[in-house]
């Protein structure tokens, strides 16, 4: 398949010139105005960009500087071929990140020759940050996959059923689907939050790992102690996640994962922890996840409690808006509290 061109040059025998003389080897389409060109270039990304300087609307330059600033079109390789031949106009297009500069009169053949070059260097650079993205890929995946065996084995140590995890993502899953259904937080929650809520919520307990047996499974209630012992999961998860954070600040799987492990045990009153954060100061994900893993410790067995059914954990949940959770997710979650309980009893059955 031919490399695609875009010429943008306001004058039309410019333009037949190079039409002719590389028509052979490349795809070539053109524009004879700046802002024409910044509309085929969004829309239809070209392999690399032949632009002139001297333009009624915009001029090059200008056209340039637009370019590197769209996501869309900052890759694309710009050589500049027009008639300004002083070195200050050379020097200010290779600057704006030009990639080479040719004045005219030109030779064909030294154009098409540069251009083969570029597009060379372009296709080398891809497939280098194709390389380097996929070694990314592999090295986050390889983080997520310990982060949740590790998440397994906190698991496996504090959940009598070992369901914990999944009933917990699946609950968060259904506020959020609720939340985005009903327009709330519509800044916020999308279908990528949504699912980004239901891949990270196992990691809220991962922290647990680090508490000694004798605290996690006591079977009557901790001391004062032991409970200021216990409530430090939620840095211990923190720290553990901020660590892999650290070397992937982009990716938005550990961030959420990192904001619910830190902060799902924080109340809407502000006499939570580990940061006695209130209200809104606590990140949306963590709200959901305080909710759904309330709801499941209220409705699962524990060596030192039985479970309670659904109505039970309905009433604590809707007693403490205001309070422990925020008003708008308890109102979401008797909305949708049908599908809590199909939830809860689909599980139960399987125990």
């Amino acid at each position: 398949m031919k490399a695609r061109l875009l010429v943008i040059d306001d004058t039309p025998s410019n333009i037949h010139v190079l039409l002719e003389g590389l028509k052979e080897h490349y795809s070539i389409v053109a524009a004879t105005r700046g802002e024409r060109g910044l509309e085929l270039a969004r829309s239809q990304p070209p392999d690399l960009i032949l632009l002139d300087v001297v333009m009624p609307d915009l001029d090059g330059y200008e056209v340039l500087t637009a370019l590197r600033e769209d996501v869309r079109t900052a890759h694309i390789p710009v050589m500049f071929v027009t008639a300004q031949s002083e070195p200050k106009d050379e020097e200010r297009g290779l600057a704006l990140g030009a990639v080479d500069y040719i004045t005219k009169p030109f030779r064909i053949s030294v154009v098409r020759a540069r251009i083969q070059n570029h597009l060379e260097l372009k296709g080398h650079r891809d497939r280098l940050e194709q390389m380097v993205q996929e070694q990314v890929r592999e090295t986050i995946d390889s983080h997520i996959t310990t982060i949740f065996a590790m998440s397994k084995l906190a698991e496996s140590r504090d959940d009598e059923t070992g369901t914990h995890l999944e009933r917990t993502r699946q609950y968060c899953r259904l506020l959020a689907t609720r939340l985005r259904a009903t327009g709330s937080y519509p800044d916020l929650v999308d279908e990528d939050f949504v699912d980004r809520i239901f891949q990270a919520s196992p990691l809220h307990d991962i922290g647990k790992v680090a508490i000694p047996d004798g605290i996690l499974k006591k079977p009557g209630k901790l001391t004062t102690e032991e409970f200021e012992i216990m409530k430090t999961h939620t840095l211990r998860g923190a720290e553990t996640l901020a660590s892999v954070t650290h070397n992937h600040p982009r990716n938005e799987f550990l961030q959420f994962g990192l904001q619910i492990a830190r902060s799902h045990h924080e109340k809407w009153d502000g006499s939570g922890y580990p940061d006695r954060l209130r209200g809104v100061q606590i990140p949306l994900s963590a709200r959901i996840m305080a909710v759904a893993d309330v709801y499941d410790a209220l409705t699962s067995k524990r060596c030192y409690k039985d479970a309670m059914t659904h109505q039970e954990a309905r009433e604590i949940i809707r007693t403490q808006s205001g309070f422990h959770f925020e008003p708008l997710l308890v109102e979401t979650f008797l909305a949708i509290e049908d599908q809590f309980a199909a939830i809860l009893e689909g599980y139960r059955g399987m125990e």
